[in-house]
């Protein structure tokens, strides 16, 4: 499957195999890289890559 460059909840959800209430929860307390567009909030592929990369290197 390949995924668009930018990603909707639901799809980062699933990207990240969490639920959508986790995604909305890192939304919240600015956890997770993402942008408001037109009201909805939408995720960038290589920027959620990059946060993984740097989650990893710091456990």
């Amino acid at each position: 499957m390949v995924l668009p460059e930018l990603m909707t909840i639901e799809e980062v959800a699933d990207y990240l195999r969490v639920k959508r209430r986790t995604v909305y929860e890192w939304l919240k307390t600015g956890k997770i890289p993402a942008l408001k567009a037109v009201g909805q909030w939408r995720f960038k592929r290589k920027k959620i890559d990059e946060w993984l990369d740097k989650s990893e290197e710091n456990s």
